[in-house]
């Protein structure tokens, strides 16, 4: 997920609660049943789909890989890499596909524009946002925290045993794509970034806050199913326009939107498998993502029994993915 720059914090302690990630992307899927070939009789061979660590990107990779084993015949294997790692794959030939790319302009003009290694391979059709949230009750009883000139009246109640005298901004797995460092530092907030370590974490972090009323700063995005069990309210920064994020030290506006695509190495895209045009065709909506990762987060599903249940209902999209 973006995701913008670099990503954030989480509380330490609360990494145990993986929600299964690492799990979920983990693991191969055995190839079983099917045909070897896929319709034309083209060999499919591996197909080895980078996993990024949050369940959004879960989703997607276990979708694909689901059709593509079942439908193409494929041997589906997904590697756990960060972002940046993952690129890296494509390059080296030990990765064929990311499947939730956010932004990366740099990554994006070594990697394309530059060695001509990775190719984009078209949008997802998921719509990327990344903020700063507190929980439901903070927004009720402070409705003025949800402007960000009006943080540092707020630093005090943020303050933990890690921020060091400021208020704490919670982030994620370290390799997210984040500003917030620099947001602190150009928008002269009293505020310590703290870095976290999982989704999982941020959720509970959320979940605690709201259920105990303890407040809460912390950087969240969409899509994510989390949304549909708390409405987290995001605070407004300074709003965004083009190029004003150009300078990542000198950062002072919110995250841009993100359209997110779809990466394949180009050894890969002129390999003549049929799981090339499955994933350059592959599209869906914030809604669909978040109904198979909410599976997999919420109902204990496996990835590949939530790909499965999902593929299985939605078959006219299946199919236009494979025309």
């Amino acid at each position: 997920m973006p995701r913008g720059t670099t990503r954030l914090p989480l509380i330490a302690g609360l990494a145990a609660v993986a929600l299964g990630l690492a799990a979920c992307g983990g693991g191969n899927i055995e190839q079983s049943g099917g045909s070897d070939t896929a319709a034309g009789g083209k060999d499919c061979g591996d197909l080895r789909i980078a996993v990024n660590p949050w369940t959004g990107y879960v989703s997607n990779a276990h979708v694909i890989g689901y059709v593509a084993k079942t439908k193409l015949g494929c041997n589906v294997t997904y590697p756990d890499v960060k972002e940046e790692v993952g690129w890296q794959g494509m390059a080296s030939g030990s990765i064929d596909t990311i499947v939730e790319n956010w932004g990366h302009a740099d990554l994006t003009k070594k990697y394309i524009t530059e060695q001509k290694t990775v190719q984009d391979a078209g949008l997802t059709g998921n719509q990327g946002i990344i903020g700063w949230y507190v929980p439901p009750w903070m927004a009720e009883k402070y409705p003025d925290i949800t402007n960000w000139e009006n943080l540092n009246k707020y630093a005090d109640m943020f303050k933990t045993s890690e921020s060091g005298g400021k208020g704490q901004l919670l982030d994620g797995d370290p390799s997210y794509v984040t500003n917030d460092e620099a947001l602190v530092a150009n928008l002269k907030l009293d505020y310590k970034v703290v870095t976290g370590g999982s989704e999982a974490a941020l959720i509970t972090s959320f979940r605690q806050a709201e259920k105990n009323k303890t407040p809460l700063l912390a950087y969240f995005y969409d899509p994510q199913w989390f949304f549909s069990e708390m409405k987290l309210v995001k605070v407004d920064l300074p709003k965004y326009t083009d190029g004003c994020d150009a300078d990542a030290k000198k950062v002072a506006c919110d995250y841009p939107p993100y359209a997110l695509n779809k990466l394949i190495a180009t050894k890969f895209a002129e390999s003549g498998s049929p799981a090339v045009d499955l994933i350059k065709k592959f599209q869906w909506t914030n809604d669909d993502q978040n109904a198979v990762s909410e599976m997999i987060a919420n109902q204990n599903m496996t990835p590949d029994d939530a790909a499965k249940k999902w593929v299985e209902a939605n078959p006219d999209k299946v199919a236009a993915w494979l025309g």
